[in-house]
């Protein structure tokens, strides 16, 4: 796979690492989400990953989505693209996680939030400073009101504050804040601790997760037990699980 201008990919031992890398801010313009986009849909097509872990080069993760590109002979094709980007996210089946150590506002924040984790610096600041240039974040708008609720989604997006990385964490939408001269070794622990599973389990557990939300309960959990007597039970490194545990050994996984 080629690597795009502006986005950088590396692979290693099942972990796929893309930083985005546009100076100064890392801001997108329609050629790097476009980038972003074939990266996302080639990563699709891997069944040997484990997880996906999104970075920032420099001062910021990612400080939005160039204005210049709202304006109305461009605005069709940025939106359609930006839009985009959250089905390649959504349509991923392995954890995704967004590693954030600096600003991450705007369309920015919106790409974090459609990871399923965020971990980040105490150093990190979030918001959708959108409004004070007339606009609304499209994604946000849809996303934010399931992480945080729809009052603390309508704050967020129509006074455009900026909340530390405290602040996100305490409204639930930041999943672990760590200190910013740790900041590197802690996203390094964390994947560790995923990449240690069998990447077919590990996208049975997001699976079993993400098909049931917002699902009554009765339906949910039948889903979820038939999927894990139907389909979990059944594949070989569930049952190498099993024997590595009674073997008291580490288990050998076949991704099968």
């Amino acid at each position: 796979m080629t690597e795009p201008r502006f986005i950088k990919l590396e692979k290693t031992d099942g972990v796929a690492r893309v930083t985005l890398d546009r100076p100064k801010h890392n801001v997108f313009n329609i050629e790097m989400m476009k980038a972003f986009n074939r990266t996302l849909k080639d990563l699709a097509t891997e069944g040997d990953l484990k997880c996906l872990v999104i970075f920032g080069a420099g001062k910021s993760w990612c400080a939005g989505v160039d204005v210049g590109d709202h304006k109305p002979e461009m605005v069709d094709d940025m939106i359609t693209t930006f839009g985009e980007s959250f089905a390649c996210l959504h349509a991923l089946k392995i954890p995704t996680i967004a590693a954030v150590h600096g600003s991450c506002l705007g369309g920015g924040m919106e790409y974090a939030i459609a990871c399923d984790t965020i971990i980040a610096s105490e150093a990190a600041a979030f918001g959708q400073p959108e409004v004070r240039l007339g606009f609304f974040p499209p994604y946000a708008a849809v996303r934010l009101p399931q992480l945080i609720g729809p009052a603390k989604a309508i704050e967020v997006c129509t006074t455009g504050a900026i909340y530390s990385a405290a602040q996100a964490q305490q409204m639930g939408f930041v999943s672990q804040v760590v200190p910013a001269d740790g900041f590197s070794d802690a996203v390094e622990k964390y994947i560790k601790s995923i990449s240690a599973s069998s990447p077919l389990i590990l996208r049975l557990n997001k699976q079993a997760v993400t098909r049931h939300l917002g699902m009554p309960l009765d339906q949910s959990l039948a889903g979820a037990n038939d999927l894990f007597l139907n389909t979990l039970m059944k594949t070989e490194d569930t049952l190498e699980g099993i024997a590595s545990f009674d073997e008291k050994r580490r288990p050998v996984w076949k991704n099968r």
